[in-house]
């Protein structure tokens, strides 16, 4: 225990030409200390630089930077002081967070009082008329499927096929056998972590990730390792290293329009990480549920295409049609090899033995149409981005964000760490929104900065925008006066 805080055990290091590689520009051209102490602290607080990592010596980062040796002293000395880092003789300097920073847990799902608009729900509702045509295709099929006993744990046949067709026009071949139909993609996840992983295991995810992911994680008494993700994407020096180092049992990753910051990995960068999580025997679990919101550049291609033949047995892909339909349908999938497949189904079968049939009678449509169903949707979509984005111009000008390709929401940095208390403000006022500690790995991380969705129509954002607005004006940082649920989608 340290400070009355459990300190878990660093089991990597930071190199000095990898933390000055992290660092702005104008702290290499003029190294003052404190210039230096708060580009590391916000480093720290943006996850790129992860909690209980040890620092690089003084000496070894002074020479680094093009610094003098008293210069990282003084900016170490400023970092213990403001409780960033601690220091031990003969151990080094290792990164952490100061006394008091809120701590980010699971949380219950629950409802906004009054009503309101929700910001922490990246989907939209169902397609106009979508719904309600697929649901006349499925009744006179339900009537024929209600003659059985209605029990199907690997899914309905009919949806396993047209997932696994759908995998094939993306340019992965895939066969009925290969695909586990779930409920939903958390659910998905939940089957592959329980199946892959023992307790105590690691899984490395990325540095901010979905929030209800890391439930699933933590639920299962399960370790992180994490790879920063930032405005230049994922840092695959650090992933591999992290791979090389703790040799995960999973790595779960959400390369297509990442949740929340809506980056989109590279196909060099997805190449390596086949590659890697291959080396090191890591399953890898290829979270797809935005692949199909492409906004402004073709979606892309599954990753486990982009293998040599034989070279993807180790991935998982999961899907669902929350995000591209409507969440109230549950209905996701899992892809990978058909003896996992047989695996996973046994899983299922001890978790709630079998899916809804209508809901994936309902599901065989909309997976077969949903080339011609998505463009439609993603127009709507463009539109709602450009008014969230209009909308924060006019408000809060001085907040900062990049617009994404693709994906549902923007990863909006507040320019200071007032994250926690600005949520709870605007909930006072009506607004619910996903705090960005929420999205972190490491407690009290991303305190800088909110995840907004442009999944409401244009009137409805520039209303919530409107409050944000007030609120932040008004002063944060303020002392959380409840603890409301942080629920997040």
């Amino acid at each position: 225990m340290a400070n009355g805080r459990v300190v878990r055990t660093a089991d990597r290091s930071m190199g000095s030409r990898q933390l000055a590689g992290l660092l702005p520009g104008e702290v290499i051209a003029r190294p003052g200390y404190r210039t230096l102490a708060g580009a590391v602290r916000e480093l720290i607080l943006d996850g790129r630089i992860p909690l209980h990592v040890r620092l690089p010596a003084e000496r070894e980062l002074a020479e680094a930077v093009g610094a003098s040796r008293a210069t990282v002293t003084a900016a170490y000395d400023l970092l213990r002081e403001s409780g960033y880092v601690r220091s031990r003789r003969g151990a080094g300097t290792w990164t952490e967070l100061p006394d008091g920073h809120p701590i980010v847990g699971a949380h219950g799902a629950g409802s906004l009082p009054g009503g309101g608009i929700d910001l922490g729900i990246a989907a939209m509702g169902a397609p106009e008329g979508a719904l309600e045509r697929a649901l006349e295709w499925a009744g006179p099929r339900l009537a024929v499927a209600a003659r059985g006993h209605g029990y199907h744990p690997y899914g309905l046949p009919e949806l396993r096929e047209a997932v696994a067709e759908r995998f094939t026009r993306r340019g992965l071949p895939t066969r009925p056998e290969q695909i586990l139909v779930t409920a939903g993609a958390q659910q998905a996840l939940v089957l592959a972590l329980g199946l892959l992983c023992g307790a105590g295991d690691r899984v490395m995810v990325e540095n901010p990730t979905y929030a209800n992911a890391l439930d699933a994680i933590r639920h299962a008494r399960l370790r992180t390792a994490a790879i920063p993700v930032g405005e230049d994407g994922w840092d695959l020096e650090i992933g591999e290293s992290a791979l090389r180092q703790t040799v995960p049992k999973v790595a779960y990753m959400v390369p297509d329009f990442h949740n929340p910051t809506g980056a989109l990995m590279p196909e060099e960068d997805r190449l390596r990480l086949l590659a890697a999580t291959r080396r090191t025997g890591t399953w890898l679990v290829v979270d797809e549920t935005l692949t199909e919101i492409a906004l402004d550049v073709p979606a892309p291609v599954p990753s486990a295409s982009l293998a040599p033949r034989g070279g993807a047995d180790h991935v998982l892909s999961v899907g669902s049609l929350s995000k591209t339909h409507w969440g109230g349908l549950r209905v996701g999938w899992i892809r990978a090899t058909a003896n996992l497949v047989t695996e996973l189904a046994a899983g299922r079968v001890a978790a709630d033995m079998t899916g809804s049939v209508l809901d994936q009678l309902v599901a065989v449509p909309l997976v077969a149409g949903m080339a011609e169903a998505l463009p439609v949707r993603l127009e709507r979509l463009r539109e709602q981005r450009a008014a969230l984005v209009a909308a924060l111009e006019r408000h809060v000008p001085e907040w900062s964000w990049q617009v994404p390709v693709g994906g549902l929401s923007l990863w909006v940095d507040l320019g200071e760490p007032v994250s926690s208390g600005l949520t709870e403000r605007a909930a006072a006022a009506g607004v619910h929104i996903g705090r960005g500690a929420r999205f972190g790995v490491d407690p009290g991380t991303f305190e800088h900065r909110l995840r907004i969705p442009y999944t409401l129509p244009a009137e409805r954002l520039e209303e919530g925008v409107r409050v944000l607005a007030g609120a932040f004006h008004e002063g944060v940082p303020l002392p959380r006066a409840v603890d409301r649920p942080h629920w997040v989608a």
